[in-house]
């Protein structure tokens, strides 16, 4: 995915980011080599993960010699101009870029605090990835047992959140629903493109389901409630990283910040112009990416779903890699993307997800009635689109 930046180009050449729809949605066909992938109140606090009252030498210190020994040929510091820095580099099976802007004086922090970053997202990585045989997730999801399953901090604040935003869709959001998606011929490799019978339909059903699990934040426990159940958390564990990145830079004392993994991004602050963040959000197309809306952010979260980058034809129908978890097929409305503004992007994310799902109806209703800022993108029949809006989004379209 292209990486979303911030604009710095002059007003003479206004240009914005490009926020690409997540395309590892409920485990679709692409899923990360590294990982695989509302209620306002009460909001659980997410884990602090780096305490600006020790000593910053002690840290980075460790942090530059793993940088060092980690890093590879795509991560990368550059002083853009003045005091803005920004930093690139590989996670989670796609890309970071992180964009600062501070005054000169914080110039000797700045190599270390790539090598910060990239702490915290290998923690996030290696606590959730479905491909490493070590991480929490995978050991969780080999354990047939419903006993309490004691995991970090991380692991336990993501697995409250997909809770919290699969109740609130009635489902349409599901950490569970990886077994549908492989059935379908979205999985891993291997995987051919084909509609699974009936009989497999009512097998799997019975492993999904987000009622099926069950989370103690306080305690940093997670429990199956059925055994057999297994969870992918890539839908909302970049945007997680993402507020775990910006957690970071906030406890350093940055206040001017964009921050995006994998195309979902968290905004602090202004640009080096002293503007809102400009973020552009793509123009659901299979051709090259091109800027459909642009929106600008300070303090505020962006997230974008869509299907129509990983789909296949299967008797004449196009089939979409979103699988509705309640039905155990794939949606068939017209709804092309959906984008989501929250101050968390983990709630983004999910809610991104599931309002995908959930469609341009019942998705816009329920979106309108919580109050969430959002874009639903919904295609016609002559291939235009029909832009729908909830109340609450036209406070961030840009001028």
């Amino acid at each position: 995915m292209m990486a979303a930046i911030a604009a710095t180009v002059s007003r003479n050449r206004p240009t914005s980011p490009i926020l690409h729809p997540s395309s590892c949605d409920h485990r679709c066909a692409s899923r990360f080599a590294g990982l695989q992938a509302g209620i306002r109140q009460p909001r659980p606090a997410l884990p602090i993960i780096y305490n600006p009252r020790r000593a910053m030498t002690r840290l980075l210190s460790a942090a530059l010699l793993f940088f060092l020994a980690a890093c590879t040929t795509n991560d990368l510091h550059v002083l853009v101009q003045g005091g803005t820095h920004r930093y690139r580099g590989d996670t989670m099976g796609t890309t970071y870029e992180v964009t600062v802007v501070a005054d000169p004086q914080y110039n000797v922090r700045f190599p270390f605090l790539h090598a910060a970053i990239a702490m915290t997202l290998e923690r996030i990585e290696a606590a959730m990835s479905t491909w490493r045989p070590e991480s929490e997730l995978s050991r969780f999801n080999l354990a047939d047992t419903t006993d309490p399953f004691s995991v970090s901090p991380d692991t336990a604040t993501v697995f409250q959140h997909a809770l919290t935003v699969g109740a609130l869709t009635g489902g349409a959001f599901d950490i569970t629903v990886g077994p549908l998606v492989d059935a379908w011929g979205f999985g891993p490799p291997g995987h051919p493109p084909a509609a699974p019978s009936a009989a497999d339909l009512t097998r799997l059903r019975e492993q999904v389901g987000w009622e099926r699990l069950a989370v103690d934040a306080e305690a940093s426990t997670i429990r199956k409630l059925t055994p057999g159940a297994s969870v992918d958390l890539s839908a909302l564990a970049k945007g997680y990283a993402v507020d775990q990145v910006a957690e970071l830079l906030d406890a350093e004392g940055f206040t001017n910040y964009l921050v995006e993994v994998g195309g979902e991004v968290r905004a602090a602050g202004r640009n080096a112009r002293g503007e809102p963040w400009r973020v552009g959000i793509e123009r659901p197309s299979a051709g090259p990416p091109t800027v459909y809306r642009t929106v600008e952010l300070s303090g505020q979260a962006l997230a974008t779903s869509g299907d129509y980058r990983n789909t296949y034809v299967l008797d004449g129908q196009r089939v979409s890699h979103t699988i509705d978890p309640r039905t155990g097929q794939p949606v068939t409305h017209a709804l092309a993307s959906v984008s989501v503004i929250d101050p968390l992007c983990v709630r983004a994310d999910a809610l991104a997800t599931g309002l995908m799902v959930l469609g341009p109806d019942d998705g816009f209703a329920l979106a309108t009635e919580q109050g969430w800022p959002a874009l639903f993108l919904v295609r016609r029949p002559d291939g235009t689109l029909e832009e729908l809006t909830t109340p609450t989004w036209a406070q961030f379209s840009a001028q």
